[in-house]
Protein backbone atom coordinates (compact mmCIF):
# COMPACT_ATOMS: atom_id res chain seq x y z
CA UNK A 1 0.00 0.00 0.00
CA UNK A 2 2.66 2.42 0.92
CA UNK A 3 4.40 1.71 -2.11
CA UNK A 4 0.97 2.12 -4.60
CA UNK A 5 0.89 5.91 -2.22
CA UNK A 6 4.75 6.57 -3.16
CA UNK A 7 4.13 6.16 -6.86
CA UNK A 8 0.72 7.99 -7.03
CA UNK A 9 2.50 10.81 -5.00
CA UNK A 10 5.26 10.67 -7.68
CA UNK A 11 3.17 10.94 -10.71
CA UNK A 12 0.69 13.46 -9.20
CA UNK A 13 3.97 15.76 -8.89
CA UNK A 14 5.15 14.54 -12.59
CA UNK A 15 1.71 15.50 -14.03
CA UNK A 16 1.82 19.03 -11.76
CA UNK A 17 5.06 19.71 -13.54
CA UNK A 18 3.69 19.34 -16.71
CA UNK A 19 1.05 21.30 -16.47
CA UNK A 20 3.06 24.61 -15.87
CA UNK A 21 3.33 26.28 -18.85
CA UNK A 22 6.77 28.66 -19.27
CA UNK A 23 4.84 31.59 -20.75
CA UNK A 24 4.54 34.85 -20.25
CA UNK A 25 1.10 34.91 -19.32
CA UNK A 26 1.93 32.47 -16.63
CA UNK A 27 5.04 34.53 -15.42
CA UNK A 28 2.51 37.98 -15.42
CA UNK A 29 0.04 36.87 -13.17
CA UNK A 30 1.18 39.04 -10.45
CA UNK A 31 0.90 41.73 -12.16
CA UNK A 32 -2.95 40.31 -13.30
CA UNK A 33 -3.75 39.84 -9.52
CA UNK A 34 -4.22 43.44 -9.28
CA UNK A 35 -4.24 44.82 -12.97
CA UNK A 36 -7.51 41.91 -13.90
CA UNK A 37 -7.21 39.27 -15.84
CA UNK A 38 -5.15 40.13 -19.31
CA UNK A 39 -4.47 43.65 -17.75
CA UNK A 40 -7.73 45.13 -18.81
CA UNK A 41 -7.56 46.74 -15.26
CA UNK A 42 -8.41 46.15 -11.62
CA UNK A 43 -12.04 45.99 -10.38
CA UNK A 44 -11.64 48.98 -8.09
CA UNK A 45 -10.79 51.78 -10.40
CA UNK A 46 -7.56 51.99 -8.86
CA UNK A 47 -5.07 49.84 -10.63
CA UNK A 48 -5.80 50.99 -14.35
CA UNK A 49 -5.84 48.75 -17.80
CA UNK A 50 -2.16 47.95 -18.81
CA UNK A 51 -3.00 46.14 -22.08
CA UNK A 52 -2.80 47.65 -25.22
CA UNK A 53 -1.14 50.76 -23.60
CA UNK A 54 2.87 51.47 -25.66
CA UNK A 55 5.50 49.24 -25.26
CA UNK A 56 7.54 52.06 -24.18
CA UNK A 57 5.31 53.74 -22.13
CA UNK A 58 4.87 50.67 -19.91
CA UNK A 59 8.58 49.91 -19.92
CA UNK A 60 9.03 53.63 -18.79
CA UNK A 61 6.31 53.20 -16.04
CA UNK A 62 8.14 49.57 -14.85
CA UNK A 63 11.48 51.90 -14.61
CA UNK A 64 10.15 54.49 -12.66
CA UNK A 65 8.52 51.98 -9.88
CA UNK A 66 11.66 50.21 -9.80
CA UNK A 67 14.09 53.15 -9.22
CA UNK A 68 11.58 55.61 -7.19
CA UNK A 69 10.54 58.28 -9.86
CA UNK A 70 7.12 56.80 -8.95
CA UNK A 71 5.93 55.51 -5.60
CA UNK A 72 4.08 52.42 -4.94
CA UNK A 73 5.77 49.78 -2.48
CA UNK A 74 4.19 46.92 -3.82
CA UNK A 75 5.31 47.58 -7.65
CA UNK A 76 9.15 48.59 -6.26
CA UNK A 77 9.32 45.18 -4.25
CA UNK A 78 8.09 43.38 -6.88
CA UNK A 79 10.06 44.86 -9.74
CA UNK A 80 13.23 45.60 -7.58
CA UNK A 81 15.07 42.55 -8.57
CA UNK A 82 14.37 42.62 -12.35
CA UNK A 83 16.62 43.95 -14.92
CA UNK A 84 15.64 45.88 -18.01
CA UNK A 85 15.52 43.98 -20.33
CA UNK A 86 13.16 41.76 -18.57
CA UNK A 87 11.05 44.73 -17.92
CA UNK A 88 10.98 45.17 -21.50
CA UNK A 89 9.93 42.03 -22.29
CA UNK A 90 6.75 42.43 -19.67
CA UNK A 91 5.74 45.69 -21.40
CA UNK A 92 6.29 44.16 -24.86
CA UNK A 93 3.69 41.10 -23.38
CA UNK A 94 0.63 43.80 -22.59
CA UNK A 95 1.51 46.26 -25.19
CA UNK A 96 1.08 43.33 -28.04
CA UNK A 97 -2.83 42.45 -26.03
CA UNK A 98 -5.57 43.75 -28.18
CA UNK A 99 -8.69 43.42 -26.37
CA UNK A 100 -11.83 45.16 -26.00
CA UNK A 101 -12.67 48.13 -23.17
CA UNK A 102 -15.98 48.48 -21.02
CA UNK A 103 -18.81 50.97 -21.94
CA UNK A 104 -17.48 54.21 -19.45
CA UNK A 105 -19.76 54.98 -15.81
CA UNK A 106 -22.25 58.02 -17.09
CA UNK A 107 -20.89 61.14 -15.74
CA UNK A 108 -22.92 62.95 -13.14
CA UNK A 109 -21.31 66.49 -13.57
CA UNK A 110 -23.53 69.27 -15.18
CA UNK A 111 -22.84 70.04 -18.53
CA UNK A 112 -20.99 73.09 -18.44
CA UNK A 113 -18.38 70.71 -15.87
CA UNK A 114 -18.23 68.36 -18.71
CA UNK A 115 -18.16 71.04 -21.53
CA UNK A 116 -14.82 72.38 -19.88
CA UNK A 117 -13.16 69.06 -19.98
CA UNK A 118 -14.06 68.59 -23.23
CA UNK A 119 -12.18 72.00 -24.43
CA UNK A 120 -9.38 71.30 -21.97
CA UNK A 121 -8.91 67.73 -24.24
CA UNK A 122 -9.54 68.75 -27.45
CA UNK A 123 -8.38 72.46 -27.64
CA UNK A 124 -6.39 73.14 -24.33
CA UNK A 125 -6.53 77.05 -22.64
CA UNK A 126 -3.81 79.08 -24.31
CA UNK A 127 -4.39 81.89 -21.57
CA UNK A 128 -3.73 79.46 -18.88
CA UNK A 129 -0.83 77.87 -20.38
CA UNK A 130 -2.53 74.87 -21.13
CA UNK A 131 -2.50 72.51 -24.33
CA UNK A 132 -4.60 70.21 -25.28
CA UNK A 133 -4.50 66.60 -23.47
CA UNK A 134 -4.54 65.82 -27.29
CA UNK A 135 -1.80 67.40 -28.83
CA UNK A 136 0.25 65.07 -27.04
CA UNK A 137 -1.86 62.00 -26.41
CA UNK A 138 -3.16 61.96 -30.24
CA UNK A 139 -6.09 63.21 -31.73
CA UNK A 140 -8.55 61.13 -30.80
CA UNK A 141 -6.26 60.82 -27.33
CA UNK A 142 -5.57 56.55 -27.70
CA UNK A 143 -1.56 57.35 -27.33
CA UNK A 144 1.25 58.01 -29.74
CA UNK A 145 3.44 55.10 -30.27
CA UNK A 146 6.38 54.74 -28.65
CA UNK A 147 5.87 56.49 -25.53
CA UNK A 148 2.69 58.27 -24.41
CA UNK A 149 -0.61 56.34 -23.50
CA UNK A 150 -3.95 56.84 -24.21
CA UNK A 151 -6.41 58.41 -21.87
CA UNK A 152 -9.51 57.14 -22.40
CA UNK A 153 -11.11 54.11 -20.95
CA UNK A 154 -9.61 54.96 -17.08
CA UNK A 155 -11.93 55.40 -14.25
CA UNK A 156 -11.92 59.20 -12.90
CA UNK A 157 -10.68 58.28 -9.41
CA UNK A 158 -7.41 56.96 -11.62
CA UNK A 159 -6.85 59.71 -13.54
CA UNK A 160 -7.46 62.44 -10.51
CA UNK A 161 -4.97 60.58 -8.72
CA UNK A 162 -2.62 60.76 -11.20
CA UNK A 163 -2.79 64.43 -11.74
CA UNK A 164 -2.51 64.79 -8.44
CA UNK A 165 0.65 62.72 -7.79
CA UNK A 166 2.30 64.96 -10.86
CA UNK A 167 1.12 68.25 -9.09
CA UNK A 168 2.60 67.08 -5.77
CA UNK A 169 5.71 65.83 -7.17
CA UNK A 170 4.79 62.03 -6.01
CA UNK A 171 5.29 61.00 -9.53
CA UNK A 172 8.16 62.13 -11.73
CA UNK A 173 9.49 61.59 -15.11
CA UNK A 174 13.04 61.89 -17.15
CA UNK A 175 13.58 65.83 -18.08
CA UNK A 176 11.98 67.83 -19.36
CA UNK A 177 8.91 66.55 -16.84
CA UNK A 178 6.16 68.00 -19.01
CA UNK A 179 3.12 66.66 -16.91
CA UNK A 180 4.05 67.79 -14.20
CA UNK A 181 4.52 71.21 -15.10
CA UNK A 182 1.45 71.08 -16.81
CA UNK A 183 -0.67 69.71 -13.97
CA UNK A 184 0.65 72.56 -11.66
CA UNK A 185 -1.73 74.99 -13.81
CA UNK A 186 -4.35 72.92 -13.42
CA UNK A 187 -6.92 74.71 -11.03
CA UNK A 188 -8.97 72.32 -9.08
CA UNK A 189 -11.87 73.08 -10.78
CA UNK A 190 -9.92 72.14 -14.33
CA UNK A 191 -8.55 69.20 -13.11
CA UNK A 192 -12.02 67.98 -12.29
CA UNK A 193 -13.57 68.90 -15.48
CA UNK A 194 -11.09 67.41 -17.68
CA UNK A 195 -10.70 63.83 -15.89
CA UNK A 196 -14.69 63.35 -15.42
CA UNK A 197 -14.96 64.64 -19.33
CA UNK A 198 -12.02 61.75 -20.21
CA UNK A 199 -13.87 59.18 -18.18
CA UNK A 200 -16.91 59.64 -19.84
CA UNK A 201 -15.86 58.93 -23.00
CA UNK A 202 -16.36 55.73 -25.08
CA UNK A 203 -13.46 53.53 -26.54
CA UNK A 204 -12.98 53.78 -30.38
CA UNK A 205 -13.47 50.29 -31.45
CA UNK A 206 -9.83 50.62 -33.34
CA UNK A 207 -8.46 52.52 -29.90
CA UNK A 208 -4.64 51.58 -30.90
CA UNK A 209 -1.84 54.40 -30.56
CA UNK A 210 -1.32 56.42 -33.86
CA UNK A 211 2.58 55.74 -35.03
CA UNK A 212 2.71 59.54 -34.97
CA UNK A 213 1.20 63.24 -34.19
CA UNK A 214 0.16 64.86 -37.35
CA UNK A 215 2.54 67.98 -36.14
CA UNK A 216 4.91 68.23 -32.75
CA UNK A 217 3.56 69.41 -29.53
CA UNK A 218 4.39 72.99 -28.19
CA UNK A 219 5.39 71.57 -25.15
CA UNK A 220 8.58 69.26 -24.61
CA UNK A 221 9.01 66.25 -22.70
CA UNK A 222 11.00 63.58 -21.72
CA UNK A 223 11.81 60.43 -23.47
CA UNK A 224 11.41 56.72 -22.41
CA UNK A 225 14.65 54.91 -22.19
CA UNK A 226 14.93 51.73 -23.86
CA UNK A 227 17.80 48.95 -22.90
CA UNK A 228 20.75 49.02 -24.63
CA UNK A 229 20.59 47.92 -27.88
CA UNK A 230 16.94 47.29 -28.23
CA UNK A 231 15.04 49.54 -31.44
CA UNK A 232 12.06 51.72 -30.22
CA UNK A 233 8.88 49.47 -29.62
Amino acid sequence: MLALLLLWSAASLVHAAASFEDTMAQRTLACTACHGAQGRAGPDGYYPRIAGKPAGYLFNQLLHFRDGRRHYGLMTRLLDPLSDEYLFEIARYFAALDLPYPEPVPAREPQSVLERGRVLALEGDTRKGLPSCAQCHGPALTGVQPNTPGLLGLPPDYLKAQLGAWRSGQRRAHAPDCMAALAKRLEPQDLQAVTTWLAAQPVPADAKPVAQLPQPPSIACGSAVLPAGRPAP
